[in-house]
């Protein structure tokens, strides 16, 4: 009882919000799909320009940042339960973090894709 009227008092704004059907949310999410979107053709565009496993690997990583955003309004909407919401997106997290590190790990100077060459 005492929580539910100091979260009121304390922080209007934010008790009326729920994660589905929140305008504010979804304005975020649709923000941040329209940012990693713009984002990932400019990767697509340096991918095309280099053709180069480095960057296609990029380009997949932030095309994944793009479903991370679609999932997230997918939550909003009512449309992704949230336990899959969490499951989905921490496992996106995950791979756009390996996909970036492999990409730095395997193309740099004196790493795998060179230890070929050595011999």
């Amino acid at each position: 009882m005492i929580a539910s009227l100091i979260s009121r008092t304390v922080f209007p704004v934010l008790v009326p919000l729920t994660v589905q059907g929140s305008p504010v949310l979804l304005a975020v999410i649709a923000c941040a799909g329209i940012g990693t979107g713009v984002l990932f053709l400019v990767s697509l565009v340096a991918y095309r320009r280099r053709q180069t496993g480095q960057y296609r690997l990029i380009s997949a990583a932030v095309g994944v940042l793009v479903l991370r955003s679609l999932v997230g309004a997918g939550t909003v909407l009512g449309i992704v339960p949230m336990p899959v919401h969490h499951f989905v997106e921490h496992s996106l997290d995950f791979l756009i973090a390996a996909m970036v590190l492999y990409a730095v790990y395997a193309y740099a100077p004196g790493s795998l894709s060179d230890s070929s060459t050595a011999d």
